[in-house]
């Protein structure tokens, strides 16, 4: 299916110590801005890097330091870490014909050593981040890929001691990528997400095609 190696997605920064808004409790994702609603004119994929990193630099759930423009890092607690980060780039990979100026996705990732991470705590962190109209429409979004199939073993990762789980969606305004790793003992640490233009979803679909 897919590997670490092959999207760079689970390329995260090294984190740093800070204060957060996300704070971990309870086994579940507790954001501050859980109840804001999307507005209209925020920046998200398909604009330009200046307008999302003012998006980024007043989202009241990101709360960037001062030295983050596009790419936020937080420590939350020992073995509790969050990223983020808006690029250029399309999700799977470089492109030739890319714009420089243009974000074409922005990704999150949760790794949490004292809570397993679900599909509930990165849906929720979804709406947490962009607000209900963007969770809604990823909710109504297409599954066009899920894997493993049926019936398949997960492909292994780089590490042979995870294996993956994902699907990719096609929604109104956006396409989503949400994958978590799991060990052998079928409990998940890693878990990430992606918002990106659904004009790079053919690339994807052909790079995650097994």
């Amino acid at each position: 299916m897919t590997t670490w190696r092959k999207c760079g997605f689970w390329g995260a920064i090294a984190p740093k110590s800070g204060p957060l808004t996300i704070a971990l409790r309870s086994g579940a994702l507790t954001l501050a801005a859980l109840a804001m609603t999307a507005h209209p004119g925020w920046p998200l994929p398909g604009q330009t890097v200046n307008l999302t990193e003012s998006w980024i630099r007043n989202n009241p759930t990101l709360k960037p330091g001062p030295n983050e423009r596009l790419a936020i890092n937080r420590l939350v607690a020992p073995g509790q870490r969050f990223t983020f980060q808006a690029s250029v780039f399309p999700i799977s990979g470089v492109a030739p014909d890319q714009n420089p100026r243009q974000i074409r996705s922005e990704r999150f990732s949760l790794s949490d050593h004292a809570n397993p991470i679900t599909v509930e705590r990165l849906d929720e962190s979804l709406r947490a981040i962009y607000g209900q109209e963007i969770f809604n429409d990823y909710r109504q979004a297409t599954v066009l890929l899920r894997y493993p199939a049926r019936g398949m073993r997960p492909t292994p990762t780089d590490n042979p001691n995870l294996v993956l789980r994902g699907e990719v969606r096609e929604g109104e305004r956006f396409a989503y990528w949400q994958e978590i790793a799991y060990d052998r003992a079928g409990t998940a640490y890693l878990g990430r997400m992606a918002v990106f233009v659904k004009d790079d979803l053919p690339a994807l679909q052909t790079q995650l095609a097994p």
